[in-house]
């Protein structure tokens, strides 16, 4: 074994990533109406997506108690179902409702990632902290107060995703949903500075592979490891709050800090101090699939009624795209299972072209049994257009452009349908709000009898009523029986 010099066990003081993240959760107050607002539309809209994805008995089985029967008192109760449960149980069966139909917003930087997973704990810890002050004849939490923790979840989990590529480190990005809900909620549990600076060092200690989200690996725990990760940070927030540790240089320590251990030693850089732009800038989906691939999805929508009846036809389906989307979704070969198919660029637009819409159903073996969805997506090419990659990039564009144009066997074609921004997209955001509105109101019908729809949708349609309820009782007109 080649010796090394030995290290100086002198201990310096926190990182300073560490100290900016407290600094940020304990002391900033969100000034902007608009930032709330945007943030009761985040609500809504995680709550649609995870509320549907209760129809998929993948995602369902994984909910629950670890032991069947546990009684938890003032237990976090989990949207959706009647489960009681411990609030870091809660915030993993919440987690995985959340993500598993990956119908929850997303903002990219040179990470991506989806902010929304940290409404997991932040919500099923706040419901337990409601009912327990509620118990003892303390005033609950109330909405507002969730509201401005996932404003600074977000931020805090954007912010660094914005200029760091975790994936370049083999390191997954529920890295960035522990570290911003374990920092929220250390702050939630009522900790103190070192309290959270020492919450949040060890939210950065576990890094997991990233293959579980790509080829040729790609399966079910990309669905689950932002709520694995929303799981441990209710614990280590918890733990903190008992005395447990930190580890003060946890990113910049010589060899074994996450710099050099992942990084070749470069430390991470950041675009902007924390502050509301996250939120703000974050993309709604539109279409159960990979954020990148959003806007060829509309592309394929708009091309529906011009090819659905020649689609033998076609020779050639041309997909100018940004390199964002070829290091994500782009899949040649056998698609093994719907976290395959849905970080498919060419399965999510082979469908949008024969149907004219792509729905959660859609990925499922059966539908994917369709012969004509495969031979669609070989006959796909896939090009970057380095102008959609620079605009992706860049913080006064952030785009995520695609465009497909169809070529027949007879030498015609379709026009070149471009969308630079997807519908989700914060230019596009007034066009999107009716689509949104529809969506939640879809999954409540789904799930709710009538009168309880109607009372869940009173409430947060009025942002004075929805702010200053108890966090447990917004949380107790969601409670539903589980799909059999």
């Amino acid at each position: 074994m080649k010796k090394r010099a030995p290290v100086s066990n002198v201990r310096r003081g926190p990182d300073q990533v560490l100290l900016d993240i407290a600094d940020y959760v304990l002391d900033y107050r969100i000034a902007s109406d608009s930032t709330v607002a945007t943030a009761r539309l985040c609500l809504t809209d995680t709550l649609a997506g995870a509320l549907d994805a209760l129809d998929f008995p993948e995602c369902t089985r994984l909910l629950g108690p670890l032991v069947p029967g546990t009684a938890v008192p003032h237990g976090s109760r989990v949207p959706g179902t009647r489960y009681e449960l411990d609030p870091s149980t809660a915030a993993f069966s919440f987690g995985c409702m959340i993500r598993w139909l990956d119908f929850n917003d997303q903002f990219s930087g040179k990470q991506g990632s989806h902010p929304s997973d940290t409404l997991a704990g932040i919500l099923m810890l706040a419901d337990h902290l409601s009912r327990q002050r509620q118990a003892s004849g303390r005033a609950p939490l109330l909405m507002r107060e969730v509201l401005d923790d996932l404003i600074k979840a977000y931020e805090i989990q954007g912010g660094i995703a914005l200029e760091n590529d975790l994936e370049a480190g083999g390191v997954d990005h529920n890295l960035l949903t522990r570290v911003a809900s374990t920092a929220v909620l250390a702050r939630v549990l009522g900790g103190t500075r070192d309290q959270v600076i020492n919450a949040v060092s060890n939210a950065w200690m576990d890094c997991s592979p990233v293959l579980y989200r790509h080829a040729p690996n790609t399966g079910w725990r990309k669905s689950w490891a932002c709520a694995d990760a929303s799981s441990q940070a209710v614990r280590l927030a918890m733990m903190a709050l008992k005395g447990e540790m930190g580890y003060p240089s946890v990113l910049t320590a010589q060899l074994f800090g996450l710099y050099d251990a992942r990084f070749n030693g470069r430390p991470f850089e950041f675009q902007r101090p924390y502050g509301e732009y996250i939120i703000q800038h974050s993309t709604f989906k539109f279409v159960t699939a990979g954020a990148h691939g959003q806007s060829a999805v509309e592309c394929a929508f708009r091309l529906h009624p011009l090819v659905k009846d020649r689609i033998d036809d076609i020779e050639r389906v041309d997909i100018h795209t940004q390199a964002h989307l070829l290091n994500v979704m782009h899949k040649t070969g056998p698609l093994h299972n719907p976290a395959d198919r849905d970080h498919s660029a060419q399965y999510c637009v082979a469908v949008g072209l024969l149907h004219g819409k792509l729905e959660p159903q859609d990925f499922e073996d059966p539908f994917a049994a369709d012969p004509r969805i495969d031979r669609l997506r070989d006959k796909m090419v896939l090009t970057e257009d380095p102008r959609y990659s620079k605009d992706f990039s860049d913080p006064a564009v952030h785009s995520s452009a695609n465009a497909i144009q169809v070529r027949f066997k007879d030498g015609s074609s379709t026009p070149k349908v471009e969308v630079e921004f997807p519908l989700g997209h914060q230019r596009r955001r007034a066009e999107a709000a009716p689509v949104l509105r529809r969506k939640f109101e879809a999954s409540l019908k789904r799930r709710f009898p009538r009168q309880q729809q109607e009372r869940i949708l009173a409430v947060c349609d009025d942002p004075q009523v929805l702010d200053r309820m108890p966090v447990h009782e917004f949380v107790d007109l969601l409670v539903a029986d589980m799909p059999r």
